[in-house]
């Protein structure tokens, strides 16, 4: 399961309650432009409409090799492949005040290209500056233990 993109900040910007995995529906160069590590997940997010959901914001470079493709836009919003039940389950979570969806991680499983992606609570300043304190404590733990 190799990663083709992450959204590291996504992990420190917020608190993920719960994960999902959906896959992705491009054109041909997109899959191409991605498997080549051309996909950044930072600023994008999830949204469930009218019994679909969709990613947003994601953006993917064009494909140098498939030419000039007319119209390319690499921030287009594309479907995420979902069952109908799952994508009920996640709008009910979402009526929540203070839920959002937020992509983790793009990566092939077998052929196909999958998202990863959280049901999270934004983090507050004070609770980042927690968790990386508490992060630092446990590495001079694990420092002092092996040496």
């Amino acid at each position: 399961m190799p990663k083709l993109a992450d959204n590291r900040r996504a992990l420190r910007d917020f608190e993920i309650l719960d994960e999902f995995e959906a896959g992705l529906v491009l054109h041909g160069y997109e899959v191409k432009a991605v498997r080549g590590g051309l996909m950044k997940l930072q600023g994008s997010y999830v949204t469930i409409a009218s019994g679909s959901a969709r990613l947003i914001n994601a953006h993917i470079g064009p494909y140098q090799k498939a030419g000039n493709i007319k119209d390319y836009d690499p921030v287009r919003t594309r479907q995420l492949l979902l069952h109908k039940k799952e994508i009920a389950k996640l709008a009910s979570k979402l009526e929540t005040k203070g839920l959002t969806l937020v992509p983790i991680s793009v990566y092939t499983k077998g052929s196909k290209i999958k998202l990863k992606f959280g049901l999270a609570r934004g983090r507050k300043e004070f609770e980042k500056k927690e968790q990386k304190k508490k992060r630092d404590i446990e590495r001079d733990v694990m420092r002092d233990l092996k040496g």
